[in-house]
């Protein structure tokens, strides 16, 4: 009903009085950098005007707006910064959790939360920040937290589908994306710009502030920010989820000399946290975490006046992490348990070449090169010996438009891993057979190529649709091969397969979009055929800490890391419609669905999926305020793995009222102040993720209230 009203008003407009069709909701394209090298073609500088500008400034009248991108091949899912201002997540899952087609682990809610894709997370999706991949351990363990704050990012994207060629085998299911101005790729007009946010939440006690500032002058840049956040053990219909308190503090700064023709700049970045795992035995023991996380990097652009290329880029960082598992052990002793070391670098390298004119249409192309190489080491009771990752590949974009609105896009990759650590060689049962397992010294090599072909096309009425195919190859991580004992804050005993062999992803995805009008659609719908598909397999079998206890054992579950043919399905769709004109804007109604189903060819269903959920509601935009109300359903989820159990559906009832302010920044040294408050949860239901290995010990929160205000200037 929403759409075939959407239709109507699209293709009728005479049904709108012409005035108010005129100031209809208008977005400026929306431009994102993550999901591919090919870049629109730069506008000439001038002195008075550096190559790269910052975001456009918040409009009260587009708050709330659906985000839609339209000009990608691929589906891209976008948090704008004023929704980070309002929401205001301590993680990139919270800030994910609702969104058509993501959830998230939730661990540790508002900690240890990581974005799921497509029912597909870990090893699959790839974590970045301004470009590089975060350096974390949060792949290894769903108790891990992502050292990344969602709070002083400009944007976060969501890249799913054929552009995660981009990225490599850790990017098969999609990329997420914080970016920000860290490394400084502009000049403020006024010579100095920033944000200052706060906010307070009942649920749990919870006080965060976060603050960036921007300045230049005379082709020099620099950028700062920081954040805090504390939060006491939040409160769930009925009781407290006990050992659930958490905090975390961070920030960067950074430099960058900017020019006619490009910039180049260098930031250091620190995040540390400390929380704690509710639930289970990890409550019990009290465990907690304590990341740790220092991180350097930097990028350059450069634009040749001639020649072969007309943007040339590069991205380079390394980053050196730790944190300890403390709590409770079996000496009864509260110390530290496991150790956990990552150190990490990355660089990459994209080559943009002038367009080419063919009898087909015009050609824009980029190639790239991107390398890294990764450490880990972990001590005392942890799952996973020390082991190096190193990765080495090319690839390469091209688009051509043929005219009428028509383009295509080609991409191929082709990638060299190898990771050096020590394989465990177990019994076929899982069992001990009276012998101790062999172990030895080993080096896997794998050569994964992917290709994608994707066609976009312009419609009538603003729709646009694609439709892409891929076929995509990802390498084993060193935990998937090499994992070999008990890891207490999940409360599981993980064995890795040293045979594994490389995973084969075969995808189809349709889309249809429209960002302008009164009518917002971000429709696709997708069908992916794995071939060796690798899982964590849940053996039945209980372990204690060793080896020697599995079959015996009752304190942690045993998986195996295995390899099976599967197939996901599922489609994503968000919608808004303006339907009613107020003040200087439109009251509407919102729509939003999403499922994902992912099946073994045995006809066992793949573990830790996401439910299907149906949500919608109303908004009001006009005059500098913003209301909403919404309802998301989750219906039961029902197709489960063996020793899973059924996870019960729930309804998350969410409202929101705020103000925005235009400021003189002579008189107030602002130029824009936000005031709201917010309502999640307001039903007080019962909500367990079943995406989650904690949905059967730990509630999500209960009801609360957010109160937040945010200043620009």
């Amino acid at each position: 009903m929403l759409l075939a009203a959407g239709a109507v008003l699209t293709a009728a407009p005479g049904l709108v009085p012409a005035a108010r069709a005129q100031q209809a909701t208008t977005l400026e394209e929306i431009s994102v950098t993550s999901v591919s090298p090919i870049q629109g073609r730069p506008a000439a500088p001038s002195p008075a005007q550096p190559p790269a500008q910052p975001p456009a400034p918040v409009s009260a009248r587009t708050t709330g707006v659906l985000p839609v991108v339209t000009n990608t091949f691929s589906p891209v899912t976008v948090i704008p910064q004023e929704r980070i201002a309002r929401d205001q997540p301590r993680t990139l899952g919270d800030a994910l959790f609702d969104q058509p087609g993501i959830s998230s682990s939730t661990y540790a809610p508002g900690a240890a939360s990581r974005p799921i894709i497509r029912g597909l997370d870990n090893a699959r999706v790839r974590i970045q920040e301004n470009g590089i991949v975060n350096g974390g351990v949060s792949d290894l363990g769903e108790d891990h937290a992502v050292p990344v704050n969602p709070l002083n990012a400009g944007r976060i994207e969501v890249i799913r589908g054929p552009a995660t060629l981009r990225y490599g085998s850790g990017a098969i299911g999609g990329v997420v994306s914080a970016e920000n101005n860290q490394v400084p790729t502009f000049i403020p007009a006024r010579g100095v710009t920033g944000q200052v946010t706060t906010g307070y939440t009942t649920v749990d006690n919870g006080r965060l502030g976060a603050a960036s500032v921007d300045a230049g002058a005379d082709g020099i840049a620099v950028h700062a920010d920081g954040f805090k956040t504390a939060t006491d053990s939040y409160a769930i219909p009925g009781g407290i989820q006990r050992n659930s308190a958490t905090e975390s503090q961070g920030g960067s700064v950074g430099i960058s000399a900017i020019g006619d023709r490009g910039f180049v700049g260098l930031s250091f970045s620190h995040y540390d946290a400390l929380y704690q795992i509710p639930g289970g035995e990890a409550e019990e023991a009290r465990t907690r975490l304590t990341p740790n996380q220092d991180r350097l990097l930097a990028r350059g652009e450069y634009r040749p006046l001639n020649g072969p290329f007309e943007v040339l880029r590069f991205w380079a960082g390394g980053s050196v992490y730790r944190h300890e598992e403390i709590g409770i052990g079996e000496d009864g002793i509260d110390g530290v348990q496991a150790i956990f070391k990552n150190r990490e670098v990355e660089a990459r390298f994209e080559a943009q070449h002038v367009p080419v004119v063919t009898a087909l249409g015009t050609l824009t192309g980029a190639v790239g090169v991107q390398a890294g190489r990764r450490v880990l080491n972990s001590q005392l009771e942890s799952f996973l010996p020390p082991t190096e990752s190193r990765m080495l590949a090319g690839y390469l974009f091209e688009e051509l438009a043929v005219g009428g609105g028509l383009r295509f896009q080609a991409a191929g990759r082709i990638e060299g891993d190898r990771l050096n650590s020590i394989a465990t060689q177990f019994p076929g049962t899982y069992l001990p057979d009276g012998t101790d397992p062999a172990s030895y010294a080993l080096t896997r090599r794998f050569a994964p190529k992917s290709a994608s072909i994707g066609a976009l096309q312009d419609l009538p009425y603003g729709f646009v649709a694609s439709l892409n195919g891929s076929y995509v190859e990802r390498a084993p991580t060193g935990y998937e091969l090499f994992s070999q004992g008990p890891h207490d804050a999940t409360a599981t005993f993980e064995i890795g397969d040293p045979t594994l062999r490389l995973e084969r992803a075969r995808t189809v995805e349709i889309s249809l979009r429209r960002a302008e009008g009164p009518l917002r659609l971000d429709a696709t719908g997708y069908y992916t055929r794995y071939t060796g598909f690798i899982y964590k397999r849940d053996t039945g079998n209980r372990c204690d800490d060793d080896f020697a206890s599995c079959g015996s054992g009752d304190e942690l579950r045993q998986v195996v890391y295995s390899q099976a043919n599967a197939t996901f399905y599922g489609a994503e769709i968000g919608a808004q419609l303006d339907l009613l004109p107020v003040g200087d804007g439109w009251a509407g109604l919102e729509a939003q669905y999403d499922f994902v189903r992912a099946q073994f060819d045995d006809g066992s269903y793949v573990p830790r999926i996401p439910p299907h959920r149906l949500g919608g509601g109303a908004y009001l935009r006009a005059d500098g305020w913003f209301a909403r109300i919404n309802l998301l359903h989750a219906f039961d989820h029902t197709e489960i793995a063996p020793f899973e159990t059924v996870t019960p559906g729930w309804n998350d009832l969410r409202a929101e009222l705020a103000y925005t302010q235009a400021l003189d920044p002579a008189v107030y040294g602002a130029t824009e102040v936000t005031l709201g408050l917010q309502g999640r949860n307001l039903l007080d239901d019962d909500i367990r993720n079943s995406a989650s290995f904690k949905k059967d010990e730990i509630l999500l929160p209960g009801r609360n209230l957010r109160l937040f205000l945010t200043a620009r200037f």
